[in-house]
């Protein structure tokens, strides 16, 4: 369905939107305001030219007719400023009561929102919270398993060190008893040479 209304242009012909319905109501209004007013206002105005007229008469009948009619102009006139100023008090009232209508339900959108963040909050730091514990426990199992492997290694450089000890009282023991055989091969054959039994044979290293 096309919109019979005229599109709202610029002064370069590109396409504007139109205000939206609140303002224009708003517009329209004042316009009624200024019209009720500019009544009023032509009232009073002909009240006081009625009354301007009729005194140089000095008649009775048109200071009569002139009063009559500047007493209704003006009772015209104070209905229609009182009329316009209980009608704004009734659109400032209906505007109050939209915009506290509009605030209650923005407020009802954000306390919505700000619940549903709480909660995206709360499983969130309730997830990173499980996630902490888990970490901290793989972190104690690792570090138990640091201390195992490191008791490990302690004992296992204990058992080197007591092995090499060992190693070197073997070779010292060996390294004796070679200086114990060789002397005793010399003690031997110097013997032998002595008796005359066999040729002295020359000691082995």
């Amino acid at each position: 369905m096309v919109d019979p209304s005229p599109a709202l242009t610029d002064a370069t012909g590109t396409p504007r939107s139109r205000p939206p319905a609140p303002a224009r109501r708003q517009a329209g209004r004042r316009r009624q305001r200024s019209v009720r007013v500019g009544v009023a206002a032509t009232l009073l105005a002909l009240a006081t030219l009625a009354v301007l007229l009729a005194l140089p008469t000095q008649s009775a009948g048109w200071l009569s007719v002139s009063s009559v009619t500047a007493l209704g102009c003006g009772w015209a006139a104070a209905r229609i400023v009182y009329s316009e100023l209980v009608q704004s008090r009734r659109e400032a009232a209906a505007d109050r009561a939209a915009q506290a209508a509009a605030y209650r339900d923005l407020f009802a959108v954000r306390a919505a929102e700000h619940a549903d963040f709480t909660a995206a909050m709360i499983d969130r730091l309730t997830r990173s919270g499980r996630e902490a514990t888990v970490l901290g426990d793989r972190v104690v199992h690792a570090d138990r398993r640091a201390a195992e492997a490191e008791e490990r290694a302690t004992q296992a450089e204990t058992r080197v060190q007591r092995e090499a000890r060992r190693v070197v009282e073997a070779q010292d023991l060996v390294q004796r008893l070679t200086a114990r055989v060789a002397l005793l091969e010399a003690e031997a054959a110097a013997r032998a040479g002595w008796h005359g039994d066999v040729p002295v044979a020359p000691a082995q290293a």
